[in-house]
């Protein structure tokens, strides 16, 4: 597996866990302007999740890397974007979906007593272009 490193984001939490992923999914733009991704296709994204915090739970965890896999992998692997309900209004873009990865993470981790935050999602689309998505401080209060 080649290494990705990925843009840091400054922060003072005391431990930050970063996992790396990949899954396979297709959609569509459904406009002419989008051009090619006005059609059907797949790509392997790759994804970072970056996830900060000062405390950690009872088994010295973040939050398992198993479980951010789960919320991520199994919900979109194999899938068409465009079929999923959070992308019944809007178009499922690459910034989009980094979006509601940061979403499905963060609603996870806010039923946490230790309160961790995800700080930042990267999925990279194509080789040479990615999408980084980093709440607003408001959103992590």
């Amino acid at each position: 597996m080649m290494q990705q490193f990925y843009p840091q984001i400054p922060h003072s939490y005391r431990y930050e866990l970063n996992k790396d992923m990949h899954l396979a999914a297709a959609h569509f733009i459904p406009d002419s302007t989008a051009g090619q991704c006005q059609h059907m296709h797949g790509h392997t994204y790759f994804i970072n999740i970056t996830i900060g915090g000062d405390q950690l739970d009872d088994l010295g965890f973040l939050i398992n890397f198993k479980r951010i896999k789960e919320i991520v992998h199994k919900r979109y692997d194999h899938s068409v974007l465009n079929d999923h309900p959070e992308y019944k209004d809007v178009n499922p873009t690459t910034e989009r979906v980094a979006e509601q990865i940061w979403k499905a993470i963060q609603k996870e981790l806010d039923t946490l007593a230790h309160k961790p935050k995800c700080l930042q999602v990267v999925v990279r689309e194509t080789p040479t272009s990615y999408v980084v998505y980093r709440p607003k401080p408001e959103e992590l209060a």
